[in-house]
């Protein structure tokens, strides 16, 4: 196959990270939408991207998008895209489906119809009338929006933010994707301090030392696509030997995981661990409250309590009147704070200098941005001017 068309599906909000990647991958014929990043490349994107996008959550073949307006366009357009050219003969074939605001409302009948025209199209290449699906899956979804449908084969299998060290769970865990989209838009660069004061099970630190290290995401783990045949394995090699031809384990990292219970720190040195970068991240056990640091322009970078539950709101409040307090005495640090609290600006004692809508799950939240100054440029030894 030559050139194809793949999506990098998206959490709401965090489609520019999403594409920032993607063109870092050096993939430039990029299309951003709502909850989705197009772009064409070759067979071998499929590997590289599941692979490196640190902040997508799934890699899709795109296999066609159309207007339907009846089951019969649905069924006769589905059957003219060229499935045979995925789908191997014994091919295990579920399809999934979502509709939005679209005529064909039904999820369950689009399935179907979905399924069927697929048969319909595998017969006239293998010419069989039935198959038994006891080979590699290829998870296909219709997914309808206004009348357009869009037909997707999944390459990723578990989500991406499944990278493989997060074996424990504490009480409301971020997930690795939005952790890594954290870091990517507060610009922090590996040079630079960052604390993470409300680690819990290590998250947002272990993603910073992942990207530091320039290590590839999906490294441990293994994706649907690498079963099927029509996908060499010596792409999926080369791809995992690039990964970590370009990982830099000598770089010095200065990264910090705080939190006050001692039990989600044994959590987050576990899964540091099994990421393969405990070395590079210093556990501590501290309250807010404690936080000093003696370098300058450092970074927080952080998800704290967010008090949903009425019984933990005070507490919650109080403790970002703290946040403020402490914060404060870090005056050339920049401070990054996720939270669904419509108060925290107030509370915190600060009107943030940029804030931009994210999702935590189901949970609609801000991520404020507070800008420090930026670190002033060393001078250049005599000796390297030019006489």
């Amino acid at each position: 196959m030559a050139e194809i068309e793949l999506i990098a599906t998206a959490t709401f909000g965090l489609e520019a990270v999403v594409a920032r990647e993607v063109r870092a991958l050096g993939y430039d014929d990029v299309k951003v939408e709502n909850a989705r990043v197009t772009f064409k490349a070759d067979t071998r994107a499929i590997c590289r991207a599941n692979l490196w996008l640190r902040s997508a959550d799934r890699v899709l073949v795109k296999m066609g998008e159309f207007p339907a307006y009846s089951f019969a366009e649905l069924f006769e357009k589905t059957k003219a895209l060229p499935w045979p050219d995925w789908l191997p003969e014994k091919a295990s074939f579920p399809v999934e489906g979502k509709s939005i605001r679209s005529k064909l409302f039904s999820v369950p009948d689009c399935q179907a119809i979905v399924k069927k025209a697929i048969v319909e199209s595998m017969k006239k290449k293998y010419r069989r009338q039935w198959f038994e699906e006891t080979g590699p899956r290829y998870t296909i979804e219709v997914a309808l929006l206004k009348d357009m449908a869009t037909l997707t084969i999944d390459t990723s299998g578990p989500g991406l933010h499944k990278r493989g060290y997060r074996k424990l769970s504490g009480a409301a865990p971020l997930k690795e994707t939005l952790a890594a989209a954290m870091i990517q838009l507060s610009r922090w660069q590996p040079d630079r301090v960052l604390i993470d004061p409300f680690c819990g099970s290590g998250t947002i630190p272990i993603e910073a030392a992942l990207i530091g290290l320039n290590l590839a995401p999906g490294l441990q783990r293994e994706f649907a696509a690498e079963k099927w045949p029509n996908i060499s394995s010596k792409l999926w090699q080369e791809a995992r030997q690039e990964a970590r031809d370009l990982a830099r384990r000598d770089q010095t990292l200065q990264i910090r995981g705080t939190d006050i219970d001692h039990r989600v720190l044994g959590m987050a040195r576990y899964h540091g661990r099994l990421a393969g970068v405990d070395k590079y991240i210093h556990w501590q056990q501290q309250p807010v409250s404690e936080l000093r640091a003696r370098q300058k322009y450092g970074y927080i970078i952080c998800n704290p309590p967010y008090g949903e539950r009425l019984e933990d709101r005070a507490a919650v409040e109080n403790l970002y009147r703290e946040m403020g307090r402490v914060f404060g005495n870090l005056d050339t640090w920049s401070f990054y704070v996720l939270t669904s609290h419509p108060r925290f600006e107030k509370l915190f004692g600060r009107r943030a200098d940029k804030n931009r809508k994210l999702y935590n799950g189901r949970i609609q939240c801000y991520y404020y941005q507070f800008f420090g100054p930026r670190p002033p440029r060393q001078k250049r030894n005599s000796n390297d001017s030019s006489s």
